[in-house]
Order: structure tokens, then C-alpha cells, then sequence
């Protein structure tokens, strides 16, 4: 673990969020002795952004929510990173005129192409606002496991909808624009350029299990997560995939 992040002391990795980490934290190694410059699309209240700062990282997030933006400046003077974290309100579909071309080493976009208007403009935008080498974390809803959710509960016809529905969605009411699985979510990156590195399955049984087993065992759900995440057929009925691309 990150020296920074253990000192910290904080619970931001749990067996929800351990494979991003993962990720992340081997691309912060890679760039040992540099302060990046990290862009957080949808960052909310910073439950990333803060701990990169953390870290020694100077982090910009780029979100909808004023009141998200607020409960991140506070997050960030608590955390005593206030310098290092910069709050920008706007969304995703905004994203080519918020950024300057090349400016950053580091994207994250979690939980954001699933909602915007125009997921291949974000992408574009996105590999516009990388500097050559960069990398993005990008973190989209699974179509997999949303049509064994609604399966399992009962929800057959809108299980039947996702598997036949071109964007994923199980109906009219549904809270999400669009689905992805690892092929298509790799083809919109590759699409504007991107070169997947690495993909991984979050979330693969964090949420299947009940409250009482993950507060019994917290270490083995996450040793379980991180275990599960890369693994085949594991990795894709996860309730999200991580994918994590360089511009070359």
C-alpha cells in the first residue's frame, strides 16, 4: 500500500473498491517520485480524489453536484489536502471544455459513461485531456450481472429486457442510460485511441453477500474480490468492470 494512503489510516479500500485500487496503486508506483496530475470525472465527494491527494498528488474533480463539490472540500481540509484538491463544477458531456489538451497523467471516470448523453465524446475528451503515456480508470455498470440481479429476484421480464435491449436497459424506468460487458466497454476505448492494459471485475461477490458475513470477515471478502476480480467467468458477472487504458 501506498505509504501515504497507510498513514492515513482510512477505510477507502474495501472489498468494494479493492481491485481499482489495485490498479491504481500499481500505476502510482510506476511514477515513484512524481506528483501527477490526476483528473477525476464524476469525482462526487472524493472518495478517490482525496486519498490520491493524500498521497502527494494534485487531483481535480469535475462533477455535477454543488453539494458533492462542497462535501469534498471539506473532505479535503480535513484531510489536510485542501492545496492539492480542486473542485470543478460540470459533467461529463462538458468535459472537452473543462480541460486543457494534454494536461493530465492520470483520469479516472467512475460511474459516469453509463449516464451521460454522448459516452464516445467523454472517451474522446478524455484521451484528448491525457498526456502522451497517461492512463485512465474507467469504471462502467455490468449487463451481466444486472440481468442475474433482476433473474434472481423474481424480475424476469426486465432480466429478459437487458439481455436483448442494444443499450443494456431493462425498460423505460430504468435509472441508467446504457450497459456495458468487457469487449464493448474496451471497443468505445480503442475507439478513441485508448490501449486497454488491463480489465478486472468489481464487485464480484461484495454484493451478493449478506451484511453479517462481510462485518464477520472483512479481510476474506477482500482477499476473495481481489482473488475473483481478473478470472474468468468471475470477472464478468461482476456488478461493474474496471478497465484501465494508456494513451500510447
Amino acid at each position: 500500500m501506498d505509504t501515504a494512503m497507510a498513514r492515513t489510516g482510512r477505510p477507502h479500500v474495501t472489498a468494494r473498491t479493492a481491485a481499482v485500487w489495485a490498479v491504481l496503486r500499481r500505476e502510482l508506483d510506476r511514477n515513484a517520485g512524481r506528483t501527477l496530475t490526476v483528473l477525476d470525472v464524476g469525482g462526487g465527494t472524493g472518495g478517490f480524489a482525496v486519498p490520491l491527494a493524500e498521497a502527494g498528488h494534485t487531483v481535480t474533480v469535475i462533477d455535477a453536484s454543488p453539494d458533492a463539490l462542497a462535501a469534498l472540500t471539506r473532505r479535503a481540509a480535513d484531510a489536510g489536502v485542501a492545496e492539492r484538491v480542486h473542485a470543478v463544477q460540470g459533467d461529463g458531456d462538458a468535459l472537452a471544455g473543462l480541460v486543457e489538451p494534454g494536461s493530465a497523467d492520470l483520469i479516472l471516470c467512475h460511474a459516469v459513461l453509463e449516464v451521460v448523453d454522448d459516452p464516445s465524446g467523454v472517451v474522446a475528451a478524455i484521451a484528448t485531456a491525457l498526456r502522451p503515456g497517461g492512463a485512465v480508470s474507467v469504471l462502467v455498470a455490468s449487463r451481466a450481472a444486472a440481468i442475474l440481479a433482476r433473474a434472481v429476484n423474481g424480475h424476469l421480464r426486465a432480466a429478459s429486457a437487458l439481455v436483448t435491449d442494444p443499450e443494456g436497459r431493462s425498460g423505460p424506468r430504468d435509472t441508467l442510460r446504457r450497459r456495458y460487458d468487457a469487449e464493448t466497454a474496451a471497443d468505445l476505448l480503442s475507439a478513441a485511441g485508448l490501449q486497454v492494459e488491463e480489465t478486472h471485475g468489481v464487485r464480484v461477490v461484495a454484493d451478493l453477500l449478506p451484511a453479517t458475513v462481510v462485518e464477520q470477515d472483512p479481510q476474506a471478502v477482500l482477499d476473495l474480490e481481489l482473488a475473483l476480480s481478473a478470472q474468468l467467468p468471475f470477472r464478468d458477472i461482476a456488478s461493474q468492470l474496471h478497465l484501465f487504458a494508456r494513451r500510447p
